[in-house]
């Protein structure tokens, strides 16, 4: 991703005294991704973490790929999708196997136990994101998902 040049703050961002961290759009995202783990590792099955549930989830939804296409869906970089996947490896959730576009390649697959733990991790995501977004009104939840999309 290229990264953007930084650009002077807008005095309404810094308040009349200066920077204010509480009003930092990085901060609160911060804070807010926070509470949304102390939620994710507190209701989440078998101990799944967030980017293990993410790397399943994608899984479940495209089907069998490559590691690095794996980890290029769900914006992780190589070495950490690696991790992952082997992580789910030892756990039974997911098996290397012949990719079918390119079989000098192993394509990532869910097991049938992964595709299980999936199913059920779904349902608790749900109550998941529930729960994170409890605080909100509807039509503030549908603007803080069309918000954080147009920033990704």
């Amino acid at each position: 991703m290229p990264r953007e040049k930084l650009k002077v703050i807008p005095a309404d961002v810094t308040g009349a005294s200066g920077y204010v961290l509480d009003e930092q759009v990085g901060f609160l995202l911060r804070v807010a991704m926070q509470r949304h783990t102390s939620i994710f590792t507190a209701e989440m099955i078998e101990g799944l973490t967030q980017t293990q549930f993410a790397a399943m989830s994608k899984l479940h939804e495209v089907g069998p790929c490559s590691q690095n296409h794996l980890g290029r869906l769900i914006y992780l970089d190589a070495a950490t999708i690696k991790g992952v996947v082997d992580r789910l490896g030892v756990r039974g959730f997911v098996t290397a196997l012949a990719d079918p576009k390119d079989r000098r390649r192993r394509a990532v697959a869910l097991t049938e136990r992964g595709r299980e733990v999936t199913e059920a991790a779904t349902k608790v995501a749900g109550n998941i994101t529930a729960v994170t977004l409890k605080p909100l009104s509807a039509d503030e939840r549908r603007a803080v998902a069309t918000l954080l999309k147009k920033l990704s």
